[in-house]
């Protein structure tokens, strides 16, 4: 199964949606600190609802221990500046797909680490700043899955 990472997030019903999202399809939900919540907010335990339990999510100190945990073969960094569609993407399980925190998106070194494999954009009208993040999660989650075939879904 492929593995979402949100880099230093800050909203804390985005990555509870995104527990909510790693409990269904089965994905890994990797967070690389520092957070812009706690862990145990209520709201990110309510965007999560009753989820938390079956969703596999792991906390790293900095990108660096997150790539030993993960050690990854392909990474996508998603950017609204990317020339690539997410669609375009054979996705393998194992891939983790990066996304960067609210309101910035992945700053320059994020995006510039020697681990990502390419940079990734998801069609939106133009002049349009960004897709909210856990909905963006979701958008590529699912693509990257049904490539899959949907392996483990009902």
């Amino acid at each position: 199964m492929f593995r979402i990472l949100f880099f230093e997030p800050r909203i804390a019903p985005n990555t509870g949606n995104a527990i909510r999202l790693a409990a269904v399809t089965g994905c890994e939900l990797h967070l690389v600190e520092p957070l812009g919540f706690d862990l145990s907010e209520p709201k990110l335990r309510r965007a999560g609802l009753d989820y938390h339990d079956l969703a596999h999510v792991r906390v790293h100190a900095d990108l660096e221990a997150a790539w030993s945990a993960l050690r990854p073969e392909r990474v996508f960094a998603f950017t609204a500046h990317a020339r690539r569609y997410h669609h375009e993407i054979a996705y393998s399980a194992g891939d983790v797909l990066m996304f960067g925190p609210e309101p910035t998106g992945l700053p320059p070194e994020a995006l510039g680490d020697p681990h990502v494999t390419e940079s990734v954009r998801i069609p939106m009208l133009a002049s349009r700043r960004s897709l909210n993040l856990s909905n963006a999660a979701a958008v590529v989650a699912y693509e990257a899955w049904r490539q899959q075939g949907f392996d483990g879904g009902v």
